[in-house]
């Protein structure tokens, strides 16, 4: 197969703790690292820009908004995504792409159902994230007739073409259903490989579950039927 381009897009909202150390990590790996920054009030894009990375402004609305921004304005051909906060690991990334080098699929996301997950146990909020991320992939499963075990993990590799394909309409972290989901819809082949996500480094999520929780269940509607 003709050589491909990989650029890993970290997003990134004022992770000035983690930031440096996710791009040093990540840079050996893959062909570009481009950091899509949220409008951070620290050093984010400073430290980015410092450890070679390139640095895009997203618009300010959100995560699926960062995901959107990097998907019109990177040439690469495959698109890795991982978060800023140390929750995903960089040496996962060879495994993420080898099914779309090897033309066996057109979307990989990391499954946090076969890897694990530091982040889905230990609490009531925590429980109440697991269930309700079961729930909608139980109904992903069942719809396009698949046995998916993450449908909304952020670490995720998808060629670009196929990423600009798709239409992406939403701002927050419900981004990532909706691409598992319409990527299945337009019959493209969405794998999976094994990764573990783990807790946080530094702070707390900025996503409040019982804030956001209907959004996920109006994504799911939309984009099921």
């Amino acid at each position: 197969m003709q050589q491909k381009r990989i650029c890993a897009v970290i997003l990134a909202r004022n992770e000035e703790k983690t930031i440096g150390e996710i791009i040093r990590n990540t840079k050996p790996l893959v062909d570009e690292v481009v950091v899509v920054d949220g409008h951070s009030t620290d050093n984010t894009r400073l430290i980015a820009e410092r450890e070679g990375a390139r640095v895009l402004l997203d618009h300010g609305k959100g995560k699926g908004d960062g995901i959107r921004t990097a998907i019109q304005q990177v040439d690469s051909d495959i698109l890795v995504f991982l978060d800023a906060d140390g929750s995903h690991d960089p040496n996962d990334i060879p495994r993420l792409v080898q099914p779309i080098l090897d033309d066996e699929a057109d979307l990989v996301v990391g499954s946090r159902g076969r890897g694990g997950s530091d982040e889905l146990h230990g609490d009531i909020q925590k429980l109440l994230r697991m269930v309700g991320a079961d729930l909608i992939l139980i109904a992903i499963n069942y719809r396009w007739n698949v046995r998916l075990t993450d449908s909304q993990n952020g670490f995720r590799a998808i060629r670009t073409e196929v990423a600009r394909a798709l239409n992406l309409k939403e701002n927050i972290t419900t981004i990532e259903q909706e691409m598992t989901m319409k990527c299945l819809k337009k019959g493209y082949r969405v794998g999976e490989v094994p990764t573990h996500e783990y807790a946080r480094r530094y702070g707390k999520s900025v996503i409040v579950l019982r804030k956001v929780w209907y959004r996920y269940i109006w994504s799911l509607i939309k984009n099921i039927f």
